[in-house]
């Protein structure tokens, strides 16, 4: 008993002094398992990513972080169910830069992509690879201009969805290559890269992590990529600029977010939680393994990041002519 009370005194103590609210508060978040909503299908680039720092955040905060798929509207779905689920932390979003695409593609939105999220960090970057099926003739970028301006409008390009960096990436090159060919965007990158092996359509721009393992398998053939040196991974695929596009420098990176309003103090620990598994040389290795480099800046780094790249996403599509309402 007499141990219970000098327990109870030294708690009161700590309350009346303002620091047992502090001490609680360090604890009480995450106390229940936390939803990531993955507005993609399961097995693309956003997924993979998405997985890697949820399973590691799972084990460090001693929460489930269960992964929900939510595919459809270019993203829009499942980053509307996060834009309207409530701002305590518990439902976040890991979505593609194309996060920051979709205002300037749609007339209409059921949310600001930038009003109604709170920043918290960008996870990861990847370049953008151009493939082909293995079993096509193409071999170089080269090739692929000569065949598409030699069979002008038969030829078509696929992305894992309207507004995605691959997408984009395809319009600018569509635009710079003066080529006559039809965008044909997929669910998701999976199904998109069966359609590129089996020859229903002709190439596609994809993000690393998706379609590295089908390029290292012989099913898909790498003709370039958006890094600005080759990717060691793939020391004979050139880079844009060796085949005379420099301009096709875009990335993919991958973000997190949370709902407007969500308490900062949880903004903060998620960052800080993110940053030490993005540290960890396990991520790294399992990042690497998919040509994906983690980042982990602040959150208002981050918001600084996303308005920069909202800007440059604005001038491509208005180059291109990118309308689809």
């Amino acid at each position: 008993m007499n141990n219970l009370r000098r327990r109870m005194l030294i708690w009161s103590v700590l309350a009346g002094a303002g620091l047992m609210p502090k001490f609680v508060a360090a604890q009480e978040y995450p106390v229940r398992p936390v939803k990531v909503i993955i507005p993609y299908p399961p097995g693309g680039p956003t997924d993979i990513v998405g997985r890697i720092v949820c399973m590691q955040l799972a084990d460090v905060l001693k929460q489930p972080f269960t992964v929900e798929n939510r595919p459809g509207a270019s993203g829009m779905i499942g980053a509307d169910q996060v834009a309207k689920a409530a701002p305590d932390g518990y439902t976040i979003l890991i979505n593609v830069s194309g996060q920051l695409v979709n205002p300037y593609l749609y007339k209409s939105m059921p949310h600001d992509p930038i009003k109604d999220f709170t920043p918290i960090t960008n996870l990861a970057s990847t370049p953008i690879q151009l493939v082909v099926s293995s079993n096509s003739p193409i071999k170089t970028v080269k090739d692929l201009v000569d065949l598409c301006k030699a069979e002008p409008g038969k030829h078509s390009f696929a992305s894992s969805s309207n507004g995605t960096p691959g997408h984009l990436t395809g319009e600018l090159f569509k635009t710079l290559a003066k080529l006559d060919v039809t965008h044909i965007p997929y669910k998701g990158s999976a199904p998109a890269l069966t359609d590129v092996i089996g020859g229903q359509v002709t190439y596609m721009f994809d993000s690393m992590p998706s379609s590295i393992g089908l390029v290292n398998s012989g099913r898909l053939r790498s003709l370039g990529v958006t890094s600005p040196k080759r990717v060691e991974a793939l020391p004979n695929v050139p880079t844009f600029m060796e085949s005379g596009y420099p301009e096709l420098n875009l990335a993919t990176w991958y973000g997190m977010w949370a709902p407007v309003g969500t308490p900062s103090k949880v903004i903060q620990a998620l960052n800080t939680e993110v940053a030490k598994i993005l540290a960890m040389p396990d991520t790294k290795e399992r990042l690497a393994k998919v040509l994906a480099s983690g980042v982990g800046d602040s959150p208002s780094a981050f918001a600084a990041f996303c308005k920069s790249e909202s800007e440059k996403y604005a001038a491509i599509i208005k180059s291109a002519g990118i309308s689809l309402q």
